[in-house]
């Protein structure tokens, strides 16, 4: 956020309680938010021109000024404030909008750059109320006209409504058109096929433009695996759960949930030799928000140049979790933060009602406490169970950008703060170690420990397909039931997997 000289208080940014109908609505801090961003940034105006269109300014001059931005801008010139004074002072007006002191103060405001957008859709909608009261007021002189007609003055509200609407749409369509695209960009340029972000593009955890939401009961290692993400996008690792990790510029963590544990957990990962990454990389918010995203959906959008951001919890970012409407909002957030490049990690909770079901239970969707809408819009969901404090847990990935990954069984070092897989469990590791080969129910009975349903007996074939697919495995094709009974397809390891680990 940009530091510099507090502007001098000027008129009231809304209506005073008390003011009449006929005073005009307007937001000078929104105004000076959207001039001073397109001074420090030229390519700003691009995107805020078709949110203001015309005559959006409510002070002569920032009007003014805004002219002077959009001349200096089609002819690819410089708009910082130097510059702006200049031809300011050539065309005559830079007095009148205040000489080079308030030029100076606009650049020099308190607002970022990335919620210019933002802003100006404030001034729009302030320029678009001010049309309407105008409308109102013309209205009203007309009906107090001696021989006033109703039915002309009917027709002429009419019109000018018609008018307001179309005014509406055209800058609903230029809002639009900043992130809409043609159907070959959206399906082939829009990084659909951009590499994950945890994880690989058969079994992705995270995909990028997609949240990813870690749920499980107080003490099941949820901090423990976040933090291990989290310093593997930081660079200090490549992989967690012996699956790679995309890196990242910088993080921003909001530590909501008692910020003194989470400095504790994050301390037995942290080496003298991680200080400048540490420093320089990521970013730590302590204790609550300003306010809750449920109620400034934007908040998330400025994420102090942070293109990663960390949720630890989710129950502390929004004012209720069983309302349906604040989980649209806070969903809405969410999207416009993923729509500006930032990647968005939630911790959460689970029902306290299902805390204690057995291990080996596949959890649901709906033991994630909350409206079902903040799982709805999230893009993958890793549930956590186990008891509290239990180093062997169970990832179960209810919600996948691809392909399943698990049911995982892993071991917390609650001393190093690093997570391990169980080598028991790993379908190649299982397949290696069975010289007579394995079915999909087979392979199905050891992964859940008991008899398979039909969808883990599926679960367990594509796991299979996939070491064939990748060579590690070979397939012998079963026969069709008869009299004399079927017999099931049945998968060995390939040589090259045998000779790969000696």
């Amino acid at each position: 956020m940009n530091q510099g000289t507090t502007l001098p208080s000027q008129t009231p940014s809304r209506f005073d309680e008390g003011s009449t109908p006929t005073e005009h609505p307007f937001n000078l801090d929104a105004e000076r938010a959207v001039l001073g961003a397109c001074m420090h940034e030229p390519g700003i105006i691009a995107a805020v021109r078709p949110v203001l269109g015309d005559d959006a300014f409510y002070r002569p001059a920032h009007e003014t000024i805004w002219r002077a931005l959009l001349a200096q801008h089609r002819e690819d010139k410089p708009t910082d404030p130097i510059v702006l004074t200049e031809l300011l002072q050539q065309q005559g007006d830079l007095q009148r909008v205040g000489g080079p002191v308030y030029v100076s103060q606009l650049a020099d405001a308190p607002y970022g750059t990335s919620s210019a957008e933002y802003h100006a859709e404030i001034v729009r909608a302030k320029a678009d109320l001010r049309r309407l009261v105008t409308s109102a007021v013309r209205t009203l002189q007309r009906v107090r006209e001696p021989g006033a007609d109703p039915e002309a003055i009917r027709s002429e509200i009419e019109t000018e409504v018609r008018a307001e609407r179309e005014r509406a749409l055209a800058s609903g369509q230029g809002r639009l058109s900043r992130f809409a695209t043609d159907g070959w960009s959206f399906v082939k340029e829009s990084g659909a096929n951009a590499k994950p972000l945890w994880g690989t593009s058969e079994k992705t955890v995270w995909a990028p433009g997609e949240s990813l939401m870690i749920v499980g009961a107080p003490g099941v290692g949820k901090t423990t695996l976040a933090h291990q993400v989290i310093f593997a996008r930081l660079g200090l690792t490549e992989t967690v759960l012996e699956m790679p990790v995309a890196p990242s510029r910088r993080v921003l963590y909001l530590a909501m949930d008692r910020p003194k544990q989470i400095a504790k957990a994050m301390a037995r990962r942290v080496f003298p030799t991680d200080e400048k990454i540490l420093r320089e990389r990521l970013v730590v918010w302590e204790g609550p928000l300003p306010t809750t995203l449920d109620k400034e959906p934007d908040l998330l959008a400025a994420a102090h140049q942070a293109d990663t951001i960390v949720i630890d919890s989710l129950k502390d970012a929004v004012s209720t979790m069983v309302d349906d409407s604040l989980a649209v909002a806070f969903h809405n957030a969410r999207m416009r933060a993923l729509r500006n490049g930032v990647e968005i990690l939630e911790l959460h909770h689970q029902r306290k009602a299902t805390a204690d079901a057995p291990r080996g239970q596949r959890p649901s969707l709906d033991q994630v406490y909350g409206s079902t809408w903040f799982t709805a819009g999230a893009g993958s969901v890793l549930f956590v169970t186990g008891r509290a404090g239990d180093p062997a847990v169970t990832l179960h990935h209810l919600k996948t950008p691809t392909g399943e990954v698990g049911p995982l069984d892993v071991t917390h070092d609650h001393v190093r703060g690093t997570t391990t897989v169980d080598p028991t469990k790993d379908p190649a590791v299982l397949l290696r170690n069975a010289p007579g080969g394995l079915t999909a129910r087979e392979l199905a009975t050891i992964l859940v420990g008991g008899d398979p349903e039909r969808a883990d007996v599926e679960k367990a074939r594509r796991h299979l397909s996939r070491l064939v697919d990748s060579s590690l495995a070979t397939k012998t094709d079963g026969i069709a039931g008869g009299v004399g009974g079927g017999q099931q397809a049945r998968y060995y390891a390939s040589a090259r997997h045998l000779i790969s680990v000696g």
